[in-house]
């Protein structure tokens, strides 16, 4: 059984069972254990200011570096997209220097692009410095839920709860606080953006020590010894993902809720503003929704991890979601406050999809691999939503049409996470 090979050999038995090839272990000593802790939180804070903190100060670079229009219109499809690219390779380099090293390269990726992004005087170098820290950001969304697999293994909820509420406060801050900063530091747009750099290398201060752990990344290539006769044997490492309902499920799923966020980071103040609200009020209904990440990404993983099934979460999720775009729908203005409260509980789907991930895979060989094909074939699937939306919206002077779509997304997004939260592993399946 699952819970009999995660678990740590009891030291008062006659003689523990050898740990199978790939199965994660606990991370050792509390000191370590501490460390472990605050180096994922430190890195979890960092995996999306990137994103967040350019938002409130893209008018004003947009003017400095001379960028059209279409070109700051698809900045919204260029963070997924990088994830998906970016993430496919995060298996392999894994595999070779192991998930902390690769982790620790892409904070050192991040603080690079972050420092050099407001340094340039031209749109390609600067979205090519920005490429640099979303391929940093990219590898640390996938090997995450690895690390908490291999390193908290009976601890998979908290843990997956903990960097998902840095995470969430890492963007909700980032876009709370870029402008008043900036003006207090007294610069330009280029401050306001190189400042998050400094975030960034402290990070990478924390993980050296980690980084010098390889384990984690080489039982892929394992073979791994039968598993004991309580459980089935574990797929080969070379089978494939593919063949698996619940990756594809867990895929579809991570798809459609990153397809709702960036639709909301990217068009939900303008909903706001369209219906006769201030920019100002817009702005803190979108921090509004952002913040309610904040306390939810903490309490759902645990609560998810101690259900055999995610699926009542999904559609408790779905139908948040559901109501918040009939508000928007019916009367945007009128319960705004409302409607963002609703939409912010509905976009902590994307703590759920993390922690089912860890909770899909028996193997740290498992995640990497059911992480790697959920996010990037998620993020790809989410790369047309907001442009979609904005065409809808150009083409039909309003929001109905935009919305309607949004709503109707949000229906094969509960159906895709029944499938995912079924209580079985992908090495089941393959």
């Amino acid at each position: 059984m699952a819970d009999q090979e995660l678990a740590t050999p009891d030291t008062d038995a006659p003689r523990a069972q050898p740990r199978r090839a790939g199965a994660p272990e606990p991370a050792g000593s509390p000191w370590r254990r501490r460390l472990l802790v605050l180096a994922l939180v430190l890195a979890a804070v960092n995996l999306r200011p990137t994103v967040t903190s350019l938002g409130p100060l893209l008018e004003e670079a947009r003017a400095d570096l001379g960028m059209s229009g279409t070109v700051a219109g698809l900045l919204t499809s260029v963070p997924p997209a990088c994830f998906a690219l970016f993430g496919l390779a995060a298996p392999r380099l894994a595999r070779r220097w192991g998930p902390g090293a690769v982790v620790c390269a892409g904070l050192a990726a991040i603080t690079a692009g972050l420092a050099v992004r407001p340094l340039v005087g031209g749109t390609a170098a600067f979205l090519a410095a920005s490429a640099l820290a979303l391929a940093g950001i990219a590898v640390g969304n996938v090997l995450m839920p690895v690390l908490v697999k291999r390193w908290f293994p009976d601890r998979v909820g908290p843990m997956t709860g903990g960097y998902s509420m840095a995470l969430s406060l890492g963007g909700a801050g980032a876009a709370a606080v870029t402008v008043p900063m900036t003006d207090a530091l007294g610069g330009g747009w280029r401050v306001g953006l190189g400042v998050w750099a400094v975030l960034a290398a402290v990070a990478v201060l924390s993980w050296p020590v980690l980084a010098r752990d390889r384990t984690g990344g080489a039982a892929p290539e394992a073979a791994p010894a039968p598993a004991p006769a309580a459980g089935p044997a574990p797929a080969p490492a070379r089978a494939r993902i593919t063949k698996s309902p619940t990756a594809w499920a867990l895929a579809v799923f991570f798809g459609l809720q990153a397809t709702a966020a960036y639709i909301t980071m990217g068009w939900m103040p303008q909903v706001f503003r369209d219906a006769g609200v201030s920019a100002p009020t817009a702005g803190l209904l979108f921090a509004v929704t952002m913040v309610m990440g904040v306390p939810l990404a903490f309490v759902l993983p645990s609560l998810a991890a101690r259900l055999s099934s995610q699926g009542p979460l999904v559609v408790v999720l779905g139908a948040f979601g559901l109501a918040g775009y009939a508000g928007l729908w019916l009367a945007p203005a009128q319960g705004a406050w409302v409607w963002a409260l609703l939409l912010g509980v509905s976009n902590c789907s994307f703590p759920l999809a993390l922690t089912m991930i860890g909770m899909r895979a028996r193997t740290t060989a498992g995640v990497v691999r059911l992480s790697a094909f959920a996010q990037s074939t998620g993020y790809l699937l989410s790369i047309p939503g907001p442009l979609l939306v904005g065409a809808l919206y150009q083409h039909s002077g309003g929001w109905d049409l935009p919305i309607a779509l949004m709503a109707g997304l949000m229906l094969p997004q509960i159906a895709a996470g029944l499938v995912a939260g079924r209580n079985r592993t992908v090495e089941d399946e393959i």
